[in-house]
């Protein structure tokens, strides 16, 4: 199938230790994220073949990030340097019925400071076999929204399948004004897989789905269908919230022809939940580039999204051999 490239910006996590607020302590944990590493890492430890395309400083940091990709399989040469700093987030995390909250630090990244002269696409896609993709490159800014689009039509121009997740960031819209009904519209027109729920779709399409539960969600699946000619697969998660600890998940896969609903989860007790949806989609790819069935994938992409709830950091690092166990159900100690 080759290998799967994931283009995106690569971040650093810090986050107020255990449950606190920031600064509260006087000091952060930090972790390497970015929604497209996660899903290279991810599938990296799941036995793919992955690598990863970035712009990252020369210094420290850069070299940190680079060196985590490295650490857990996944390929990192063409992740380049350049002019400007390392992007940054900072967490705050949930608990009880606090929300977790989020503050982007991202301007002036070497990422987003990057033109297009920065990537040679035919090079850097050479054997490949699926591009990934997520809504959150373009939202960084006008240079990076046509670095993505540059991207997937040259994936395409290729005969190289596209994965895309929405991650649809408001907060990043609107720093810059983007129109990112259009923007994302254009990167979703080149894709084969989209990672989106029916609040995806109605942004894209500017309407509203009147239905509830799956009948909304297949409504909007049939809708985007018919508007993206290319489009063959749409993944979706589906949660619901007690608290900060205890969630509830299910998932699902629309196809042209068919549907596949799993049940509903009880994720409690979690650790961290921030990387999840990336979890899912390395899960649902999995299934796909391995050849499973649908209703496999769907089920694989959700035991991935709540295993990675209990691990801290961004990045699911679960094998084959932990889906597993969560499919059949292997909840006590593995010896």
């Amino acid at each position: 199938m080759g290998r799967v490239v994931c283009f995106g910006e690569l971040l650093l996590r810090l986050a107020a230790p255990g449950r606190g607020l920031l600064l509260q302590e006087g000091r952060l944990e930090v972790h390497v994220g970015g929604a497209e590493a996660n899903v290279a890492v991810g599938l990296a430890r799941l036995g793919h073949e992955t690598a990863m395309v970035s712009v990252v400083p020369d210094n420290a940091l850069g070299d940190a990030a680079t060196g985590y990709l490295q650490r857990w399989g996944v390929d990192a040469a063409n992740v380049s340097t350049g002019p400007g700093r390392m992007g940054l987030y900072f967490l705050s995390p949930g608990a009880g019925l606090r929300s977790s909250e989020i503050v982007y630090d991202r301007e002036g990244s070497s990422f987003t400071l990057a033109g297009g002269d920065a990537f040679e696409w035919d090079d850097l896609l050479d054997g490949a076999g699926l591009l990934h993709l997520s809504g959150i490159t373009p939202a960084l800014g006008p240079v990076a929204a046509e670095n993505a689009v540059a991207a997937a039509e040259a994936a395409v121009a290729k005969g190289i399948r596209v994965s895309f997740d929405g991650n649809y960031r408001p907060a990043l819209w609107q720093r810059w004004d983007g129109d990112a009904r259009a923007i994302l519209s254009r990167l979703v027109g080149q894709a084969d897989i989209l990672f989106g729920n029916h609040r995806d779709i109605a942004l894209l399409l500017g309407q509203d789905f009147s239905g509830d539960g799956a009948e909304r969600r297949r409504e909007a699946a049939e809708a985007a269908f018919a508007h993206f000619p290319k489009l063959g697969l749409i993944a979706s998660t589906a949660r619901h919230l007690t608290d900060a600890d205890t969630h509830r998940l299910a998932a699902r896969i629309d196809t042209r022809e068919a549907a596949a609903q799993t049940e509903e989860v009880i994720v409690a007790g979690i650790v961290d939940r921030i990387g999840a949806g990336d979890a899912f989609a390395a899960g649902v790819l999995h299934g796909l580039l391995s050849g499973r069935e649908t209703d496999w994938t769907v089920r694989a992409g959700l035991a991935l999204a709540c295993l990675k709830h209990s691990l801290p950091g961004d990045a699911s690092l679960f094998g084959t051999k932990d889906v597993d166990a969560f499919l059949a159900g292997q909840l006590d100690v593995r010896r």
